[in-house]
């Protein structure tokens, strides 16, 4: 196990401040420090709000990270960040603060992908990831459908949202109910009390002509908005459980069945999902259901793991080193639309691997 790349993993693609600890796919820390609480009264997330609470949060949540794992930052063999896509300001915070401590400790830097590693950081729960994997990622974001036949290097689109992404339908929709924000979780929450059937809410792109594997929530957040109008209208009571049910089984709906419809075609014997609505109760046991139907193995790691957080990052990160994969330069910058396509970015010469950065790491504050 010593002999496991030890990498710390900085993650600030969005809201949250999240710092991990990995030794090769064992989690040693995976520190969070989140500004929801900050966005709440807007009612979404507010770009420049999330870069100062990242600027505030990221060397306490670092030092926290480090005294969880038990370890040196001198012991580290890697820093890894995410270096896109997401947020442009809050990328750059935690890119910064990377390549500082990576200079400062003499320590390749790796700026790798926010979704490629939603999909790594199953490693740290199941273990190795099959190859290929096939990966339903699904967030505030982000829906979409990824081939893996090499998570640090080959990581192929299927399928993606058209329009709104599932999490910021259910943000969306539980604005219009009047049940607060992050709405993920609590639509969830009523739910559970409702009929899921209640109401026969669209599944959107799921026509004979529609892209197989593409999605769209914007016309089921419509219809459900214009359903809830149309009853308060007319004066009668919402019944929000029943709402909440049924508009969360179209979404559930649509995404596992084009899921699983992917791993046939594909003939790929492993779903993993991944993203913030991975932590959905009800999007586990229906992919449950229908991958045991289909005789797919189904992957999907424990809610805390779901929702961003820099153990993912340092999963990737830990891969990149074990795989000898390049380092990424010191004019690594953010990139808000960085492709899956591009799993980590790599620098553009290596013929002097970081020699530069041992030179100055002799006399660096963590010696």
């Amino acid at each position: 196990m010593a002999d496991e790349p030890l990498v710390l993993g900085i993650e600030t693609s969005c809201d949250e401040t999240g710092v991990g600890i990995v030794r090769g796919t064992t989690l040693l820390a995976d520190a969070i420090a989140s500004s929801v609480d900050e966005h709440a009264r807007f009612g979404g997330v507010v770009p420049e709000v999330a870069s100062r609470a990242h600027l505030e949060a990221m060397v306490p949540t670092i030092e926290r990270a480090l005294k969880e794992a038990g370890v040196s930052a001198k012991d580290l063999d890697g820093i890894a960040v995410t270096a896109g896509p997401g947020l442009a300001g809050a990328l750059l915070v935690g890119v910064s603060a990377a390549k500082t401590y990576a200079y400062a400790l003499g320590k390749p830097l790796y700026g790798v992908n926010h979704l490629a590693s939603h999909i790594c950081v199953d490693q740290l729960e199941h273990g190795a990831l099959p190859e290929p994997t096939m990966a339903l990622l699904v967030s505030g974001g982000h829906s979409s459908l990824l081939l893996s036949s090499d998570i640090t290097s080959d990581v192929r689109p299927m399928g993606a949202t058209i329009d709104d992404a599932a999490g910021e339908a259910f943000d969306k929709i539980a604005r219009v109910l009047n049940l607060g924000f992050p709405g993920g979780p609590v639509i969830d929450r009523y739910a559970k009390e409702g009929d899921p059937t209640a109401i026969a809410f669209p599944r959107g792109l799921t026509g004979p002509r529609d892209a197989a594997y593409d999605f769209s929530f914007s016309g089921l957040k419509t219809a459900v908005a214009r359903w809830i109008e149309a009853k308060r209208a007319a004066g009668e009571e919402v019944p929000v459980r029943d709402v909440a049910a049924s508009f969360q089984e179209a979404v559930v709906d649509v995404l596992t069945r084009k899921a699983v419809r992917a791993c046939r075609d594909e003939g790929v014997d492993h779903l993993m999902i991944g993203g913030g609505v991975a932590a959905n109760s009800r999007l586990r046991v229906l992919a449950q259901e229908r991958c045991e139907a289909a005789g797919i193995r189904l992957r999907v790691p424990r809610p805390k793991l779901c929702t961003d957080n820099g153990a993912m990052v340092a999963a990737l990160g830990a891969e990149m080193v074990a795989r000898g994969r390049a380092a990424s330069d010191w004019d690594l910058s953010a990139d808000s639309s960085l492709p899956v396509t591009d799993p980590h970015v790599p620098g553009r010469s290596h013929s002097h691997d970081h020699d530069h950065v041992h030179e100055v790491s002799k006399d660096n504050l963590y010696s």
